[in-house]
């Protein structure tokens, strides 16, 4: 889960693309389904909370024009 932190927004889609690709495929085993399906998830809460992190600096730009710390 570590690296997902150090991992750029652009490279968790990458990656997330990847983990559905692995799911849609017919000869994903259940086992490694499951397994994908996790990293998938940790995946797209990861994003969630760098994209609520640049909101809330875009909304601070137009309500002030300069950022604050959240």
């Amino acid at each position: 889960m570590s690296e997902e932190k150090q991992l750029s927004l652009e490279e968790a889609f990458e990656k997330l693309e990847a983990v559905v690709e692995k799911l849609e495929q017919p000869e994903t085993s259940l086992e490694d389904s499951f397994a994908a399906y996790k990293e998938g998830v940790t995946l797209v809460n990861l994003c969630n909370g760098m994209i609520d992190r640049v909101e809330k600096e875009v909304r601070v730009l137009a309500e002030g024009g300069m950022t604050d710390e959240f």
